[in-house]
C-alpha cells in the first residue's frame, strides 16, 4: 500500500463531500486508503457520506477528542507507506497526491512534506511555509515585525516569504491541513501529540521530524483550502484553543528560557484577548441568516456546461442569488463579480486551481465557489447553498 489518507470531520458533511470527490479522482491508479474520522458531528455526516463513499473506511466516535485523537486512530490503522493528514475543507488537483508520492520516493531522507495551499482568493496562504515558532521567531510575528519585514531571514522566519515559490525548498513546519508523513517517521518520534486538542499539533509534529534528523519540505503543487468551514477563526473558542496550542507548544520545548516564554506568553494570551473583545463587536457575524443576507448583496459568475449550468441558475434564483453566466472557462477574471463558481464536473480540479491562482497577495480578486452536481450544492469559504427540499437530506 503506497498512501493512507486521514480526514477528520466534524459537523462539514458538504465539504468533505467535495473533498472526498478531489481526492477519489486522485487516487486513481494509486494504491491507496481512505479513513475519515468522525469526532461525534451532529450533521448526519456518516450516513450521508457512507452512501456515497461507500469504499471509504469510517471510524465513529461518540465525543469530540480533537484533531490529534482522532487522526492517531487512523494512524495506527495505516497501512500506506506514507500518511496524508488532510483536512476536509480542502480540494486536491487530480495529480496532486501523485506528485507528493514521487517526491516523497524520490527523497529519502524527506520526513514530511507540505504543499502550496491556496486560499479562497486564489493567493497562497502564507502558513503554507513556516518555521519553528521559537521564542524569538514567535515575538517577532506576535509584535508585528514579522509584518513589517517579511522577506527578512532574521524578522520574517515564521512564514518564510523569503523561500522561492516555484520549487521545492526546505522549510521547518508543515501545515497539518496538508502533511504528508512517510509512515516510517511515527515508529521514529511517535504519534501526534495528544495534548493538542486542535491547533499546534503539526508544529509539534514538524519539529520532531526536523530533531529525528530527517527533512521538511514545500512542494508548490496545489491544493484549495477553505480555510474557517470546520473552525470560524474569528471566534473566542479559536482564539483560546489556537493560543493555549502555542503555549503548551514553548512549555513543552522552550521552558528552559523562562523570561522569553513569560514574554511570549502574554504576546499570547494579549492577542487571544483583543480577539474576545473584537468578537463582541461583530457577534452575530456568523449567523447563517446574516450570511445570507450578506450573500444577497454580491454578484456570482457561474462557469459551468448543459445541465450542471441550468441548475445553478435555478439554485441562484431559488435563493434570490444575482448572478452571470460563462458557458467555459473566462479568458480573465471578471472584476465586477465576487465570486466564480465553477461546476466541478465539467472542469477538473486541477483546471479549476491553475485558472484561479496567484502569486500577488495585494491582487484583489473574485472569490472562488465550487458546484458538487450529485448533491446540487454550491461551496464559497463562507456559505453553503442549495435547494431548500434538499437541505434535509
Amino acid at each position: 500500500m503506497k498512501l493512507t489518507v486521514v480526514i477528520v470531520n466534524y459537523n462539514v458533511k458538504y465539504y468533505l463531500e467535495q473533498c472526498l470527490f478531489s481526492v477519489e479522482r486522485a487516487l486513481q491508479g494509486m494504491q491507496a486508503e481512505v479513513y475519515v474520522v468522525d469526532n461525534a458531528s451532529s450533521d448526519g455526516s456518516i450516513p450521508y457520506l457512507k452512501r456515497k463513499f461507500p469504499w471509504v473506511y469510517y471510524i465513529e466516535n461518540d465525543q469530540n477528542f480533537g484533531f490529534s485523537v482522532a487522526n492517531n486512530m487512523a494512524i495506527r490503522k495505516a497501512r500506506g507507506e506514507y500518511v496524508l493528514l488532510l483536512n476536509p475543507d480542502t480540494i486536491v488537483g487530480e495529480n496532486t497526491l501523485k506528485e507528493c508520492v514521487a517526491f516523497m520516493d524520490a527523497h529519502t531522507n524527506v520526513g514530511g512534506l507540505g504543499v502550496r495551499q491556496q486560499r479562497v482568493d486564489g493567493s497562497m496562504a502564507p502558513e503554507s511555509r513556516r518555521g519553528i515558532p521559537t521564542p524569538w521567531t514567535a515575538f517577532c510575528k506576535m509584535s508585528g515585525l514579522g509584518s513589517r519585514f517579511p522577506k527578512s531571514t532574521v524578522f520574517g522566519r515564521y512564514y518564510m516569504q523569503y523561500l522561492p515559490l516555484d520549487r521545492p525548498v526546505e522549510i521547518e513546519v508543515i501545515s497539518g491541513a496538508c502533511m504528508m508523513i512517510r509512515k516510517e517517521v511515527f515508529g521514529k518520534c511517535g504519534l501526534l501529540d495528544e495534548d493538542f486538542f486542535m491547533y499546534g499539533e503539526d508544529v509539534d509534529m514538524s519539529y520532531r521530524i526536523l530533531k529525528a534528523g530527517y527533512k521538511n519540505c514545500f512542494l508548490p503543487t496545489t491544493i484549495l483550502h477553505y480555510k474557517g468551514e470546520s473552525t470560524q477563526k474569528s471566534s473566542y473558542r479559536y482564539a483560546i484553543v489556537f493560543h493555549k496550542a502555542m503555549y503548551i507548544f514553548f512549555k513543552k520545548h522552550f521552558s528552559y528560557n523562562i523570561l522569553l516564554l513569560f514574554v511570549v506568553s502574554l504576546l499570547i494570551y494579549g492577542k487571544a484577548f483583543l480577539t474576545y473583545l473584537k468578537q463582541q463587536f461583530h457577534k452575530n457575524e456568523e449567523k447563517e441568516d446574516v450570511i445570507m443576507d450578506d450573500m444577497r448583496q454580491k454578484k456570482f459568475l457561474l462557469v459551468g456546461k448543459g445541465y450542471n449550468l441550468r441548475q445553478m441558475q435555478r439554485l441562484m434564483k431559488e435563493h434570490n442569488l444575482y448572478h452571470s453566466v460563462s458557458q467555459g472557462l473566462p479568458q480573465r477574471l471578471d472584476p465586477t463579480a465576487d465570486y466564480i463558481v465553477f461546476d466541478t464536473d465539467a472542469y477538473s480540479f486541477t483546471e479549476i486551481l491553475e485558472w484561479f491562482k496567484h502569486d500577488d497577495p495585494q491582487h484583489k480578486t473574485p472569490l472562488i465557489g465550487t458546484y458538487i452536481g450529485i448533491s446540487q450544492t454550491i461551496l464559497t469559504g463562507n456559505s453553503v447553498i442549495q435547494f431548500k427540499q434538499n437541505e434535509e437530506q
